[in-house]
């Protein structure tokens, strides 16, 4: 069995999406979610490696009867392992975490990550508590998981996605901060904000 191309998997997890919220980590999953498209209800964290899923959190609580999606990749989930505990604290019941799985560090050298050596994403959610949490690594588990993304539930949703490591081309978003800030409250219909 091949292993998922991660640009597939990211379009088909995000084309239902509908109107929810999208936070991207650094890297290859801000670039996969411009290519899919470049929106006003994306937030792209360039650089701030490890914060994502905390990001994701705080506008999931901000923004209750919004859904939240936070599509990040394995390095950045092992470098904010806190997050999924308090998430798990805060059950916020419209708050999806992906994680796109390469077992690499795409950003510095392709590197193998720990989940490369049987780190188990989806077992330290459930660890710290949060009670949806699958790994996939086929297009039937991805299309069964699409639906935990975007449907109501008791609590958070943690999908891990294992894919291949292949390099894919950049498609890069806009980097200027002040203007993603805008154009993302904007998105939210904060009075006064611009896009």
């Amino acid at each position: 069995m091949s292993a998922l191309n991660r640009r597939t998997v990211v379009e088909t997890l995000l084309e239902q999406r509908g109107d929810a919220l999208l936070i991207t980590g650094l890297g290859s999953t801000t670039w996969d979610a411009a290519a899919v498209g470049d929106l006003p209800a994306n937030f792209y964290l360039w650089g701030a490696m490890g914060g994502a899923a905390m990001v994701g959190l705080g506008l999931a609580l901000a923004q209750p009867a919004r859904r939240v999606v936070v599509l990040t990749g394995d390095g950045e989930m092992l470098m904010g392992l806190g997050a999924l505990a308090s998430i798990a604290v805060q059950r916020p019941r419209n708050l999806a975490v992906v994680v796109i799985d390469n077992e690499r560090y795409g950003e510095t050298g392709m590197q193998e990550t720990h989940t490369r050596f049987g780190v188990d994403l989806a077992g330290i959610g459930r660890a710290a508590g949060l009670t949806s949490c699958v790994t996939v690594a086929d297009e039937r588990g991805l299309r069964a998981c699409v639906s935990r993304l975007y449907e109501p539930a008791d609590g958070p949703a943690l999908v891990v996605v294992k894919v291949d490591s292949q390099p894919l081309p950049m498609v890069l978003p806009p980097r200027d901060g002040r203007f993603l800030k805008n154009r993302f409250r904007a998105a939210l219909g904060v009075p006064g904000a611009t896009g």
